[in-house]
């Protein structure tokens, strides 16, 4: 019975015309770039000042140690995961003399393979 009904299903698709996304008109609106698109356009760059890096992530970042213009910053990005085991990775930034010097991702030790 599964067999019949995956045969009349695949019967009934291959009648089904392809759909292809047409080309826009000329001079007309075209789709964004790719990196438009994405969630996280503006990129880390060396050099940005610490509510630069905040914006550029979209987390607050949260002070760890260091003197004022020479501290480590920590972010919290809450993307991935799901709703069963949300997913928080930790994000270290390291400024010198205001700016951004460098980032380094901690991924933390996962509880579920002990």
């Amino acid at each position: 019975m599964k067999q019949f009904l995956a045969a009349s299903l695949l019967l009934a698709t291959a009648n089904a015309p392809a759909v292809a996304q047409g080309l826009p008109p000329i001079g007309g609106p075209y789709p964004p770039p790719f990196t438009a698109t994405l969630s996280n356009n503006i990129p880390l760059a060396y050099g940005m000042s610490a509510d630069q890096a905040a914006f550029a992530l979209g987390v607050p970042l949260v002070y760890v140690r260091g003197l004022p213009g020479d501290e480590t910053m920590l972010a919290f990005r809450d993307y991935g995961g799901s709703g069963l085991f949300p997913k928080r990775d930790r994000l270290y930034l390291q400024f010198r003399k205001g700016g951004l010097a460098g980032w380094k991702g901690d991924w933390g030790h996962n509880w579920m393979w002990q």
